[in-house]
Formats: structure tokens, sequence, C-alpha cells
């Protein structure tokens, strides 16, 4: 077992290598303003959780040559990503001064800047995954029906709909179904759609591909779970809020989170349940993918 997990790490290890040198080149188009802040913003670090996700599940359908082909595809979901981080981080949203341990974009290039980054980085998927080699006979079908769902899942359906929930959220009306709704669009509709991508570009048959999908909700949901649970043992959910990293702001205590709503042990609880089903899935439909299972395991 430890062998296995050595060598999916490993493995992991040069697919992410793969994603940075594919992000850099991208963003290597220009030394303009613009650009430095794209770069700024998507190559300061990050697990590529969502990009690895893409390459995992077009290696169990396609192989050496699926992950080749499901690259571009990558590259777009961590912009998408990248983006959504940047915006959330303006003033007008979370307003947050720092990210992954340094200034936010907006701090380090200003609102505009940051605002526009972030606008471009989205654009850019698109014109990342438009451009892709998918080879035929159904490449073109399976390019446009990925970027199809993509924009789906990053707009009102998903995303930004998700976005939309978090700053109306009411802790006073909150349910455990509107808490997981929120989930579902915010963080779980475009780690979806990153398993997706990669299955659609490599050929997965729909049985398996329903299979990828009901790994990827449940891996989505358990994926903000985790991330609740961290931030409620933190502090930043317990009613006294967290100190903002460099102006001391008090964040809102009353803050969607998991974790704070049913209590940090039954939220573990539902951790583990989330991941376990996403393994589940992955059995039901018969995938092998040693990856697509670590990671996985890497949220408990």
């Amino acid at each position: 077992m430890g062998s296995e997990k050595a060598k999916g790490g490993a493995k992991l290890g040069r697919f992410r290598a793969m994603i940075e040198a594919e992000l850099g080149r991208l963003l290597a188009r220009e030394e303009t303003i613009l650009f430095q802040a794209m770069r700024y913003a998507v190559l300061g670090g990050g697990k590529r959780f969502r990009p690895l996700l893409t390459l995992a599940a077009a290696e169990e359908f396609g192989g050496a040559a699926g992950v080749k082909t499901a690259l571009p595809f990558a590259a777009a979901v961590e912009f998408i990503h990248a983006y959504s981080l940047v915006h959330d981080d303006l003033p007008c949203m979370d307003d947050d001064d720092l990210r992954r341990g340094k200034l936010a974009c907006h701090r380090a290039f200003g609102e505009d800047m940051a605002l526009l980054a972030g606008d471009s980085l989205l654009t850019m998927a698109f014109e990342a995954m438009a451009g892709a080699d998918v080879p035929p006979p159904a490449g073109r079908e399976r390019k446009i029906r990925v970027i199809g769902e993509m924009a789906r899942l990053a707009g009102p359906a998903g995303l930004i709909g998700g976005q939309v929930l978090d700053i109306t959220y009411s802790p006073e009306n909150a349910t455990a179904e509107s808490l997981f709704q929120l989930m579902l669009r915010k963080t779980g509709a475009l780690i979806t759609g990153a398993v997706r991508a990669g299955a659609i570009v490599a050929g997965a048959p729909a049985a398996a591909l329903k299979a990828a999908t009901l790994y990827g909700e449940n891996l989505g949901l358990a994926f903000q779970v985790r991330d609740d649970l961290d931030d409620f043992q933190g502090g930043k959910a317990r009613g006294e809020g967290r100190p903002g990293p460099a102006k001391g702001r008090l964040r809102p205590a009353g803050e969607p989170n998991f974790a704070a709503f049913i209590g940090r042990e039954k939220a573990g609880e539902r951790l583990a349940q989330l991941v376990d089903a996403a393994l589940a899935a992955l059995d039901k439909g018969r995938l092998r993918s040693p990856l697509l299972r670590l990671l996985a395991l890497s949220l408990k």
C-alpha cells in the first residue's frame, strides 16, 4: 500500500510539473502589467487540485495520449479557479489582503488591474480550450461539449451562482440543504467540471462518465467541508471572528460554514462519508485510477 501511494504521489508530482509548465507557457505571451498581474495570480503557488483531477480522469480513459490532450483543459480549469480567487479577494467581495501567504492581487497591482486580470484569466480559459487539439474522430464534438459545460459550471448555474448564495447568505434562514446547494455550486461545480473535462476529452463512455461525475460531485462537497473544518478550527466561524491578516479586519461570524452549522464532530463524519461516497462511485463505475483515489483520500 505504501509503495502504491508513493508511486501515485510521484505521478501526481509529474502531472503537477506539466500543469505548471503549461500555465507558464500560456501566460508568457506579454510582459505588460496585465500579464504580470495574471502570472502573479496563477503562478504563485497552489496545490493544483482541480487540474490534477482533469489529468487523472483523462489518464483513466485515454492513457498518456489522453493526458496530453487534456492538458490545455487542465490549464483552463486552473485559470477559472484563479480568476475566482482574484475576484473573491476584492474589497467588494471577501475583502482579503493576503492569498497563499502573500499580498492578494489587488493589493499588489491595484483593484482595477486585479479586476481586469481576473476577467482576462476567465476569457483565456476558453481561448485555451478552443485552441486545444482533440484528435478525431470525435474530437470536435468532445471539445465543444466541454467548452459548453465549463461555461455553464463557471456561470450563474455554478460558480458565480454559488458566490451569489455566499454573499446573500442569512444564518437565520440557513439549513443544511441550503449550505449544500451553496457548496455544490461555488466549489463543487468546478471540481465536478474538472473531472468531467478530462473524462470527456479522453473518450469516457456514458456509464463511466456518470460514475466519474458522481465521484466529482461528492469530492466537491468533501473539499468544501474540509475547507470549512479548517476555517472553523482556526477560529473564523466560532463566533469571535478571525482577524484579517493584514489590517486586523474581523470577518463576520455569520459567514457560511458547514462545520459551524452542524458542529466539528458531525462535519468530520460527513467529510468521511463524502470521501467514501466518491470512492464508491469509482468502484461502481469500475474506474481503477489510483490517482483519483489518492486525490480523494487527501481530503480526509
